[in-house]
């Protein structure tokens, strides 16, 4: 269990790990499982408010007045933050990338309605532009905090070395053992903490980054430096070999938040057999490259293998049009 001094309570723990009885049989394949963590409860749920305890719990602590961090215009990440932000009395500034769409849905709307200072970057630099909202900031005689993209770092995955602590001691209750463990991966904190976790409990179950944007080579780099950070950060004794990363970058299609025919399959998929929704940015790509997988016989029928849903409902409404032109 990790405990420290700033951390708050924001998420609905433990999430459920379900059996997808009825997409298993579909897809003729191992048994699938997910883990729920679009259920954490804020504004809609998703994974980074997990890292947003620990985040959020600094910035209290640190006195701050103000969260400022960035990601695209449909980031859940954003969304969540500015959901924190709201819950704990503290002004939230969000820089998004490039330029103001036409319409304000999904996300965007709720960063909006929860209250949200919205800064387009245009052809700025995003880390440079929050750097220089920070300073504003302070010469307006506000403490800022400063979340990077994601929230993903040594403290922010340290939320995800709770988590596959979490996840075993479910898994051992549901007598499942699970040969691998599949997600969405992009900032790489969710995937470092996971990591770092499973290497700190001697897990053995594979633990799968479905990259949505970066070459696999660039996004496991970065996951292995943000692993070891991460236990140096917890002070834990562990060592993170090379090969406990896997990223896979077959899936990422036509490029980040673009939605192909994959994505539309995965997303009915869940929907019609499940009731479970999916978002076409991340968790989308993820599931249709586990039901790929799954359809080249990766894992036999006697396996168990764990999709950790990830959230990003909210962005469904942006793609609702082409959701439905079937």
């Amino acid at each position: 269990m990790v405990t420290t001094l700033s951390r708050i309570s924001l998420a609905h723990l433990p999430t459920p790990l379900q059996p997808l009885e009825r997409l298993s049989q579909e897809l003729g394949g191992p048994q699938l499982w997910i883990k729920r963590d679009d259920l954490t409860g804020l504004a809609f749920g998703g994974n980074k408010t997990r890292k947003l305890e620990f985040l959020l719990g600094e910035a209290l602590y640190q006195q701050a007045h103000t969260v400022i961090t960035a990601g695209s215009v449909q980031s859940n990440h954003a969304r969540q933050t500015a959901a924190a932000a709201a819950r704990c009395g503290l002004r939230c500034i969000l820089v998004l990338s490039a330029m103001s769409p036409g319409e304000i849905e999904g996300n965007l709307f709720l960063d909006h309605l929860l209250g949200a200072q919205i800064r387009w970057t245009g052809h700025r630099n995003g880390n440079a532009l929050m750097q220089q909202i920070a300073n504003e900031e302070r010469v307006a005689g506000r403490t800022p905090y400063v979340i990077p993209y994601g929230g993903s770092n040594a403290l922010g995955a340290a939320a995800y070395f709770e988590a596959m602590h979490e996840m075993v001691r479910q898994s051992r209750q549901a007598q499942v053992e699970f040969d691998s463990v599949l997600f969405a991966s992009s900032s790489g904190g969710t995937q470092s903490g996971m990591v770092a976790g499973a290497a700190a409990m001697h897990y053995h179950g594979r633990i799968m980054g479905m990259s949505v944007d970066e070459p696999a080579d660039v996004l496991a780099q970065r996951v292995r430096r943000l692993a070891r950070l991460t236990v140096e950060y917890l002070n834990v004794r562990v060592e993170v070999p090379n090969e406990a990363v896997t990223v896979i970058d077959d899936y990422v299609g036509e490029g980040y938040a673009i939605m192909g025919e994959p994505e539309r399959e995965a997303i009915h998929l869940l929907a019609r057999l499940e009731g479970i929704l999916l978002d076409p940015v991340y968790t989308a790509k993820a599931m249709a490259g586990l039901i790929d997988l799954v359809r080249n016989k990766t894992w036999r029928r006697d396996q168990a293998v764990l999709f950790w849903h990830t959230g990003g409902a909210p962005a469904l409404f942006a793609y609702r049009d082409r959701l439905l032109s079937r």
